[in-house]
């Protein structure tokens, strides 16, 4: 939850409809993923399987008070608040067929952001992403910042007079290779170093390319390409958040990929704690910068089928690309030091260079 933002109010809903999409908007306010809601709502005493949350929000029919009491009270709100959900559930409940809740031909509106609108933020690139008003490299070609000037006139080597002849004598011929060897010495210093800004640029810190291993259905271990780690989560807690951590310590959960149809798939985790999930992102991905994490499948709210997108020429890697994700051109990203092991994925812009979107799916046996 943002600190200082109100808590959605249900007391505008006139519909069954209208009440579960407050019911959702109270869910993306507390920022909170169901295993955590699950967890404080035990911690409290009260029963609320993650399950039971998805159905809940699914659908379009009043949730029981119960359930409803246990969800608002793990969501954050204090006992005021909390009455008015369940006064307004009972009026709706009152109103006999729900008739006189809203207009037959009423659109039911979507639930709101948290957050509301904002296109700026939405539209902001990514750490190393050229503003949105540049126009993206062409493939193979480095950003203008990193190209070497050019003046558009046939090259000059240094210290030639402009109206040399064409066929010089033996005395020019010896000039021109005086300055010849000096400056195609400095041009190869300067293509080695374009070459290992590219090289660093794309995400390798000194680990040689190495080919990457095409997506297939069965079991697997991601790992981000040019590093030594793979994906997992931290064993202890219940967020389901997934890090890049160091492959030889990876293992919770373990992952699989299964082919959803239309050339999309579902990445699936087993936790030796929490079971069978799949891996995806909340809220259906309109939250900038939404945590990419493991939870229950089959979750409605949630994106849980992505594109595996092949990356460069040759292919260095696979982009992990949200299926219908709002707003669209997201990646899944490793955000912070992408150095260091324990930093977390999330949505991103999809950058030019695709650092930090690169993955590679080794078999596991």
């Amino acid at each position: 939850m943002t600190p200082g933002e109100h808590a959605p109010d249900p007391r505008g809903a006139r519909s069954p409809a209208e009440f579960l999409a407050c019911l959702q908007a109270l869910k993306d306010w507390s920022g909170l993923t169901y295993r955590e809601l699950s967890a404080r709502a035990e911690a409290r005493g009260d029963v609320l399987p993650r399950s039971t949350v998805a159905n809940m929000l699914s659908r379009a029919t009043l949730p029981r008070e119960e359930l409803l009491t246990a969800f608002v009270r793990a969501c954050g709100t204090g006992p005021a608040a909390l009455e008015e959900w369940r006064t307004v559930r009972r009026e709706l409940e009152g109103r006999r067929g729900y008739g006189d809740a809203s207009d037959p031909g009423e659109a039911v509106p979507e639930a709101p952001d948290p957050e509301g609108p904002d296109p700026a933020r939405e539209q902001l690139p990514a750490p190393g992403e050229p503003p949105a008003s540049g126009e993206p490299p062409a493939p193979g070609k480095l950003p203008a910042s990193e190209q070497l000037p050019a003046s558009g006139e046939p090259p000059v080597w240094p210290g030639a007079p402009a109206d040399e002849p064409r066929n010089p004598g033996p005395g020019a011929r010896f000039r021109i290779r005086r300055l010849l060897v000096p400056a195609v010495a400095v041009a190869a210093l300067v293509f080695a170093g374009v070459s290992v800004v590219a090289f660093l640029r794309d995400g390798h810190t000194g680990h040689p390319p190495r080919t990457p291993t095409a997506p297939a259905a069965g079991d697997v271990r991601i790992r981000v390409v040019g590093t030594d780690f793979c994906l997992g989560e931290r064993r202890g807690t219940r967020s389901g958040q997934v890090y890049q951590v160091p492959c030889a310590a990876a293992g919770v959960p373990l992952y699989a990929l299964a082919e959803a149809g239309d050339g999309r798939w579902r990445i699936a985790s087993d936790h030796p704690d929490y079971g069978a999930g799949c891996s995806g992102l909340p809220s259906g991905g309109r939250v900038p910068g939404a945590p990419y994490e493991d939870s229950e499948c089959g979750d409605p709210t949630r994106i849980e089928e992505f594109s595996l997108e092949p990356h460069g020429t040759p292919v260095r890697g696979y982009r992990i690309v949200p299926a219908g994700s709002a707003p669209p051109g997201g990646c899944v990203t490793v955000v912070g030091d992408r150095a260091a092991a324990w930093s977390r994925l999330a949505q991103a812009p999809c950058a030019p260079d695709a650092a930090g979107q690169l993955f590679d799916f080794d078999r596991r046996d």
